[in-house]
């Protein structure tokens, strides 16, 4: 059975701070602005505009990404995470391609995400899907995030990753 991106329902709220609690506190920490996200996500996500996007795996939420509404054509990509024992099988590609199919649908002209060196393997995701670096200006939502990257939609962009 094919893995398909699911979206935000009351029922998956935990899994979403799971999974993204994960990475967090084995590479940074939770910081408030993180615990504000999970404790409301319909207000600081949904509310906006934005979804969250969870892979299933056998029922069970293994990953998720988050698309939160900045402007009217400009989204953020955060909270990506995939857990450990479920990496490696693509999730992470299905998860990106669900999130910018969303918001080139919701009028994205732009999508921004901030990641940090720490996360390698991300970075090389972003890349393959055209995110490119831009110079970095600091979050002041978060103390992590040393790296800045973007990507420009084109009407025709059906993304693709350059890696399939």
């Amino acid at each position: 059975m094919a893995v398909k991106p699911v979206t935000y329902n009351a029922g998956l709220k935990p899994d979403f701070e799971r999974l993204n609690q994960h990475w967090l506190e084995e590479l940074f920490e939770v910081e408030p602005a993180d615990k504000i996200i999970f404790n409301d996500p319909e207000s600081h996500i949904l509310a906006s505009g934005g979804q969250i996007f969870f892979i299933l795996d056998d029922r069970e939420p293994v990953g998720t990404c988050a698309m939160l509404g900045l402007s009217i054509d400009e989204y953020e990509l955060a909270k990506m995470a995939v857990a450990p024992a479920h990496r490696r099988r693509g999730y992470g590609d299905r998860l990106m391609k669900a999130g910018l199919t969303f918001a080139k649908e919701a009028g994205a002209n732009k999508i921004t995400l901030i990641t940090d060196t720490k996360l390698p393997e991300a970075i090389r995701l972003y890349e393959r899907y055209g995110f490119q670096m831009i110079p970095h200006t600091p979050d002041p939502r978060y103390k992590r995030g040393n790296v800045r990257m973007e990507l420009v939609l084109a009407s025709n962009l059906h993304f693709e990753s350059n890696n399939q």
